[in-house]
């Protein structure tokens, strides 16, 4: 009894200690029953626990009580640190995510606001192109080019007439008065295709010489139109024969597609225009109101072309729709050539060597200059050069002229078209009969002859008949080269 009254605190004691640890409550019921019922044995529990704890903890151990418990908060405490790592890398997984999501998002709409800009942009200049107020400032850009990259392309037999490029500026088809038209390819200079002139009484082919050459804004049709009153159309891929269409009564010389139509306009010595659909082969209306030969004849996206009248001296705005047409008075001598700037815009050339510039809004001229290439011939008797064709790059102030003067000029548009100031002459010998800009204005293209293309009145044997092919030259370029370098 004694005995049992001694060990009586210990189980207390080790009650005591039970409760007051912060281990489980399962380590807290098996201690409360062994210091009730098998003491002994917790006194063994207790060496053993020494025994299994001493060497890891390396301290001094007060109770089995503690021991274990120090044990279970540590394993607990290693639990839950793990456990707060998976979920923090859970969050930081999702956070990524949501940032990649957000990024992609910023960057579509980046790429939608930059393409709407695009579009916009696009459409905007289309309106301007349409009213006619699209004007970009290029001609300050532009330097003289490198006379050894100027290439020559032969092929006809006689003067070349009439040239077109294709929109995507890679090929030229040209013709000459040869009754022949050469598909060629620009990069490479050579010739893809050639129809050869037929002979007479043929009508799908050109027996006399050509004076007319357009092709339609999206490469389908090509039309050519020659001396003998006749306009044919071909595949421009295939150059085959697609149709001839009849009526002028006398030499074709001028042809324009409407842009981004079939459409097609032609111009005759016979004083007339007409109208023809290519896409029913139809002809359409005929527009009477020159005085003398159209030498002449340009269009764009409107309803409406422009022609030259020769020698009436007048240039006229043909209104299609309203069936109507505007007279413009200036030169004083034949006006030979025609092209238009943009929609109100449009320049001119005459045999007495004068350049005009013309808006469609006045009836005469904003600007004329007189022997525009020169004069020659013995004193006394000395003659203007004629000015045999004229071009303008699209929607520009840059434009250009072609005489027999042995040089072509490339003139800027000065402010509100009310200047022509002259940039740089390129050198060219024989009758410059055809000029053509490249949509990108990276290169101009000459067709040369040894006669004017629509006569003989002087020979010029020291020319070559063919295309020069005229890489230019911008300010831009020169720097991008330099940085590179």
């Amino acid at each position: 009894g004694l005995l049992g009254l001694q060990r009586a605190p210990v189980a207390m004691r080790i009650g005591e200690t039970g409760m007051a640890a912060t281990g489980s409550f399962l380590i807290r019921k098996k201690k409360a029953v062994e210091g009730r019922g098998r003491k002994r044995k917790a006194d063994d529990g207790e060496a053993k626990v020494h025994k299994r704890f001493t060497p890891k903890l390396n301290e001094e151990i007060s109770s089995d009580s503690e021991t274990e418990s120090v044990g279970r908060n540590k394993k607990d405490a290693e639990v839950l640190e793990i456990e707060e790592t998976a979920q923090e890398k859970k969050l930081r997984l999702a956070k990524l995510y949501l940032e990649q999501l957000r990024r992609e998002e910023e960057e579509k709409a980046e790429e939608e606001q930059l393409e709407s800009d695009l579009i916009g942009g696009r459409l905007q200049e289309e309106v301007l192109e349409q009213k006619g107020k699209l004007k970009r400032l290029l001609a300050k850009d532009y330097l003289p080019p490198d006379l050894s990259e100027i290439r020559l392309l032969r092929g006809h037999q006689l003067p070349v007439t009439c040239l077109v490029l294709s929109s995507d500026d890679k090929y030229i088809f040209s013709a000459s008065k040869d009754g022949s038209i050469i598909k060629w390819d620009l990069n490479c200079g050579k010739k893809i295709h050639t129809i050869h002139g037929g002979r007479k009484g043929t009508e799908d082919w050109h027996v006399g010489p050509i004076l007319s050459m357009a092709i339609s804004s999206d490469g389908k049709y090509l039309a050519t139109g020659d001396k003998n009153k006749l306009i044919l159309i071909w595949d421009p891929d295939t150059c085959q024969h697609l149709h001839t269409f009849k009526g002028h009564k006398d030499a074709v010389s001028g042809l324009s597609f409407r842009k981004s139509t079939h459409q097609l306009f032609s111009a005759s010595h016979d004083r007339s225009v007409k109208v023809w659909n290519v896409d029913q082969n139809a002809y359409v209306e005929t527009l009477f109101g020159h005085q003398d030969a159209i030498t002449g004849l340009d269009s764009l996206s409107r309803e409406r072309c422009v022609t030259a009248g020769g020698r009436d001296r007048t240039v006229r705005v043909w209104k299609i729709v309203e069936e109507a047409q505007l007279v413009f008075h200036g030169h004083e001598s034949s006006i030979d050539c025609i092209q238009l700037i943009n929609e109100e815009y449009m320049i001119s050339g005459a045999d007495d060597g004068s350049l005009a510039l013309w808006t469609v809004t006045k009836k005469k001229p904003l600007v004329m200059v007189r022997t525009a290439h020169g004069i020659h011939g013995d004193p006394g008797i000395q003659q203007p050069n004629w000015i045999t064709s004229v071009t303008a790059l699209l929607n520009s102030d840059l434009v250009a002229s072609g005489s027999h003067d042995s040089k072509i000029r490339l003139w800027k548009c000065g402010e509100g078209f009310k200047r022509l100031e002259p940039l740089f002459d390129i050198p060219m010998v024989g009758f410059v009969n055809s000029l053509k800009f490249s949509s990108s204005g990276d290169f101009l293209v000459a067709g040369v002859g040894q006669e004017h293309r629509l006569g003989r009145w002087w020979r010029l044997k020291e020319a070559k008949n063919g295309i020069y092919i005229i890489p230019l030259k911008k300010t831009e370029n020169k720097q991008e080269s330099g940085d590179s370098k």
